[in-house]
């Protein structure tokens, strides 16, 4: 995939601090030859890339307002890797209006319910990962979390290729 025919990739950005640790404990949990981007909230996984303009629109629109508020609800044992639940009031509505404007153009992934995450190791063996989630999860402890805008990407087979991020100026 070059360019503009790649699909795109919409996430929530997170505040300096909760994404220095976010990606912190993904560099030292994700194997090294499979992590490519840094830590993230995916919105959608697949928007056809024709979108981008309309994207790029509806994302300056959504960034006036104020950002969302959301908490890391509890960690996740993905068999195969750990996560951090998201929980966002704000961000289903921003990605339910999304996902009705591009209604009839998500592939089933993204027309599914979301369960906001990040995922801090994936692609380990299921006792590696259960290793981690019980070292995370000895001291982890509900909490806000920052969510400071959005960002587009191009999915690039493996590693993203930055199109615009915005902030919420709300």
């Amino acid at each position: 995939m070059i360019g503009n025919a790649a699909p795109i990739i919409l996430t929530a950005t997170m505040g300096a601090a909760d994404f220095a640790w976010a990606d912190t404990l993904r560099r030292a949990h994700f194997p090294a030859e499979r992590n490519k981007v840094p830590a993230h909230i995916t919105l959608f996984h697949h928007l056809p890339p024709g979108l981008q303009r309309e994207l790029m629109d509806r994302m300056a629109v959504i960034c006036r307002g104020k950002a969302p508020e959301a908490r890391l609800a509890r960690l996740l044992n993905l068999g195969n890797g750990v996560a951090f639940r998201i929980e966002s009031a704000g961000l289903d509505a921003i990605r339910a209006e999304l996902a009705d404007m591009f209604q009839g153009l998500l592939t089933p992934q993204d027309q599914a319910k979301p369960r906001f995450h990040i995922t801090v190791q994936n692609k380990v063996s299921s006792d590696r990962a259960r290793l981690v989630f019980n070292e995370l999860n000895a001291s982890f402890r509900p909490r806000p979390l920052v969510i400071s805008g959005l960002a587009a990407w191009r999915y690039m087979g493996g590693p993203w290729e930055p199109i615009r991020a915005m902030p919420f100026r709300g």
